[in-house]
């Protein structure tokens, strides 16, 4: 694996070529599903904390269809429908018959479709920063439409997501500008986000009804300054998954796993493991 690109294994789901980072050999199977925005990728959610969670656990990222480097197609409906028949191919092409997951904001998502539609492929979910409900679209969800390729409106976007945004570092700007201007990133990126309208628009994530219908065990984690995904999604996601708990981060935006990094090991291992 490339560290410096994110390169894992190639293995074809759903007639996508996909890209997916491996690691650990624990018995308990732990997939890591990256959020949305330009450049995003598996590495660039989930390479400071992988070699921490893959001690503990069969460590599985994939690059979402449309995503990082797996292989997008033009004229595809990149859907929620798409998007789980992915997962569950990726699944099947490395014989993984069920697993928790680990997803950031649209990987959040992606986990809780996972989670109505094919439920018993899942164990456990966490779920970071994940929208839900319906909410006003926010600076950082509009920014992440409006996106033209360039070095400093990357790192102008990626400034938003942090509480602090002294995380966001050169290394990190490059690496997701590099991966931004792959051949149909943004147009996969923009399938996924509302057009912003003047007076306002509305991000509609699952629906409370939805919700409840969740039967796996559920962490919620959340960012208290989190200006991308409102934290009221958040308590939302607790009030309606039966069995879950959250825990809201103080002085955090919306990248729990790296701006909280040692509690948000600790409470994936420790929620995984009980």
């Amino acid at each position: 694996m490339s560290a410096s690109v994110g390169l894992g294994k190639m293995l074809v789901a759903a007639g996508h070529k996909t890209n997916v980072l491996e690691s650990g050999n624990a018995s308990k199977v732990v997939f890591l599903l990256h959020g949305s925005g330009p450049g995003v990728s598996a590495w660039t959610n989930w390479s400071t904390v992988i070699p921490e969670l893959d001690q503990h656990f069969h460590i599985v990222a994939p690059d979402i269809a449309g995503f990082g480097y797996t292989e997008f197609k033009e004229g595809s409906k990149y859907d929620i429908k798409l998007w789980v028949n992915h997962l569950v191919g990726i699944m099947d092409e490395m014989s993984i018959q069920k697993a928790s997951f680990v997803g950031n904001s649209f990987g959040g998502a992606l986990a809780i479709g996972l989670a109505l539609f094919a439920p018993e492929r899942v164990e456990k979910l966490i779920l970071l920063g994940t929208p839900a409900g319906e909410f006003e679209q926010t600076a950082g969800l509009r920014s992440v439409w409006e996106y033209e390729p360039s070095l400093e409106s990357m790192r102008a976007i990626m400034e938003l997501f942090p509480f602090d945004s002294t995380f966001i570092t050169d290394e990190m700007v490059r690496v997701r500008y590099e991966a931004s201007v792959r051949p149909g990133a943004q147009t996969a990126l923009r399938q996924l986000i509302p057009k912003p309208k003047e007076g306002g628009t509305i991000v509609k994530g699952f629906p409370e009804a939805s919700l409840r219908n969740i039967v796996a065990p559920t962490l919620v984690l959340h960012g208290r300054e989190d200006s991308v995904v409102p934290p009221e999604c958040g308590f939302l996601l607790a009030r309606c998954i039966p069995r879950s708990e959250l825990h809201l981060f103080g002085q955090c935006g919306h990248w729990v796993q790296i701006e909280h990094k040692r509690r948000f090991v600790q409470l994936v291992r420790d929620f995984c493991n009980e």
